[in-house]
């Protein structure tokens, strides 16, 4: 080795600081801080939401004078479930099984029809197609109100009045523009490409679509299903003016609960029970198709 090399002063390294860095250290806290803000403001948000569900069912335990009284009640201490032994009747059934049948009859029509239309306008391309587009847009802004005349003479003259399959015709009429216009994101969202694929490998058009496809577009079709049900269950100025006082659905029958006359006044206790009846179903049906309705609402917020 030679002198040169020997005396060639050695690379030293700068000593590293054994103290963490000072914005790296007031980071940390802030994050937090600003999380658990977050947190508590959805927490308050969430109690203010869920109590009038809450005062509902509460009051539904309490008696008429414990609920006229200036001392609000919180908790249904004493409380008992005499009022929803009052307003379960027959004609509580009734109400209830003219509901059921609407709203199946209805949502199976509406998904049917607007799931097949929803395929034509994102799949094929025909004459008309925009045209059509915008006609399910019109007819979204069109007022509920201003076709009941329409519909009732249009009603009478079938002989539909009072009628399970009239009222079901009226909210199939009302909701598949909606559900079509819902469903034709999610089934644009799902590449042709995949169905091309699947016929590569020696499927019909027909099976790939049902293979491949349509079990994709379940999320989907389940959360149409869950607003479609929901503006049938909960509609009342369609079914106000084409049923009568001995056929009605549940909104009207919960309607009577509330329509004080000079013989009877307004029982409370008995409204509040009776609207916790009319929850209980959307409630369950709710809790059957939560999974499917959270996924394909997350799907249509993404593919658009």
């Amino acid at each position: 080795m030679s002198a040169s090399a020997q005396l060639a002063p050695t690379p030293t390294r700068a000593p590293r600081s054994s103290q963490p860095a000072a914005p790296a250290a007031k980071r940390r806290p802030r994050g937090r801080g600003a999380k658990w803000g977050w947190s508590i403001l959805a927490i308050v948000l969430a109690l203010i939401w869920v109590f009038p569900v809450y005062w509902m069912v509460n009051s539904s335990m309490l008696s008429s004078a414990t609920l006229e009284s200036f001392t609000p009640t919180f908790l249904p201490l004493g409380g008992n479930f005499d009022n929803f032994g009052a307003v379960i009747n027959d004609r509580f059934f009734s109400a209830l099984g003219i509901s059921l049948a609407v709203t199946i009859i209805a949502v199976f029509c509406c998904l049917l029809f607007a799931f097949l239309a929803s395929v034509a306008i994102s799949r094929f391309r025909f004459r008309g197609r925009t045209t059509f587009v915008l006609a399910i847009l019109i007819v979204q802004m069109l007022p509920a109100e201003g076709l009941f005349i329409a519909q009732y003479k249009m009603m009478s003259e079938l002989g539909l009045l009072s009628n399970i399959l009239g009222l079901s015709l009226l909210y199939i009429a009302a909701v598949v523009p909606f559900t079509v216009w819902m469903l034709r994101g999610f089934v644009a969202g799902v590449p042709a490409e995949l169905e091309e694929a699947a016929m590569v490998d020696g499927l019909s058009r027909t099976q790939a679509f049902m293979r491949i496809t349509l079990p994709l577009l379940a999320p989907g079709l389940v959360a149409s299903g869950v607003f479609a049900f929901l503006q049938c269950w909960n509609e009342f100025t369609v079914a106000l003016v084409i049923m009568n006082a001995e056929n009605q659905t549940l909104p009207l029958w919960l309607r009577g609960f509330v329509q004080q006359s000079t013989s009877r006044a307004i029982d409370w206790g008995e409204v509040m029970a009776a609207s916790t009846i009319v929850a209980i179903p959307v409630i369950i049906f709710f809790v059957i198709v939560q999974g499917r309705m959270t996924s394909g609402l997350v799907a249509g917020a993404v593919k658009g």
